[in-house]
């Protein structure tokens, strides 16, 4: 019987790999920026827009994208709503109460729940004892910077660190609705994603934040928002892409690890912020948990026993 192994990582993709964690990170810090002057609605539209238009000027309506906006455009308006309205929206309302580096932590929950809800929804994804294990370990994380204690320690209100949470139970589901989209090559299902998510945000702006109304931001807010769309949104799918297509899908989802330590970092360096010690448990159990559900480091353990 043959069996497939995720493909080992060269210092090429490493690069490319702890890149991107860098600029995924970069999104809480640029929202960390920007969001002081532009209403988490608003800044979720704008983002999301921008990025949109980027993706259709590097595609240009190749590999099948308006066939596929066509014939598909309720799925996208789901998957649009749940990976990038909803969570978008809900960590740019936590960030304006709490940092980046606490925002990322808390959203890198995210395939924690991820493997809840696919054990739920998925007859091939069940739970095994090292998810359960993994899982268990990430949720203990979780409580631990959420706690009463965490709390007076940062100062921030408990719904603001809950919020990436609910953000990243959001993705969970869209991981699982996402699979539909498979036959369709990934800046397709990007591009769909984003354009759908874009016409949702537009009414809700209009709505919730009057957004005619909203003052135009300094400069330093306007380059935050274009780093959002461009960098840590357009940029980044294409990135995410073309490591999907050296390292595979598994060695792919190694930059969940990298995302907080690089917006603490920028956090830290430019924004003035600090941890707490129950923020620094709570991310190494976390990032425990992520490594127990990746699994790979206990196999090959038992590769060298």
């Amino acid at each position: 019987m043959s069996t497939t192994t995720s493909p080992r990582l060269s210092l090429k993709t490493w690069s490319l790999l702890a890149l991107l964690g860098l600029i995924w990170g970069g999104s809480f810090f640029f929202g960390r920026i920007a969001v002081p002057h532009v209403p988490p609605v608003t800044l979720a539209f704008l983002r999301l827009s921008i990025a949109a238009l980027a993706l259709h000027l590097y595609l240009r309506g190749n590999l099948g994208l308006y066939a596929a906006l066509k014939a598909r455009w309720p799925a996208f308006l789901v998957l649009g709503l749940i990976n990038n309205a909803i969570p978008h929206t809900l960590i740019f309302l936590g960030q304006t109460e709490i940092g980046a580096g606490l925002a990322s932590i808390l959203n890198a929950t995210t395939p924690i729940w991820t493997v809840l809800i696919a054990n739920r929804l998925t007859a091939d994804e069940k739970l095994t004892p090292a998810k359960l294990a993994g899982t268990l370990t990430g949720l203990a994380g979780t409580a631990v910077m959420i706690g009463p204690s965490a709390l007076q320690a940062s100062g921030a209100p408990l719904w603001a660190m809950m919020l990436p949470i609910l953000a990243a139970i959001s993705y969970g589901f869209a991981a699982t609705y996402g699979k539909r989209f498979r036959d369709l090559p990934s800046p397709v299902t990007a591009t769909g994603q984003l354009t759908a998510s874009s016409l949702i945000m537009l009414p809700a702006a209009l709505f919730f934040d009057h957004a005619w109304q909203v003052p135009f931001p300094p400069l330093t807010a306007v380059a935050a928002i274009l780093g959002l769309a461009l960098i840590s949104t357009a940029f980044a799918y294409i990135l995410f892409f073309r490591i999907m297509a050296l390292a595979g899908a598994t060695n792919t989802s190694l930059v969940t690890l990298l995302v907080p330590p690089s917006a603490i970092l920028l956090g830290v360096l430019f924004l003035g912020e600090s941890l707490q010690l129950t923020d620094i448990a709570g991310m190494a159990l976390i990032g425990t948990g992520l490594v127990i559900l990746d699994g790979r480091l206990f196999t090959r353990q038992k590769a060298v026993a």
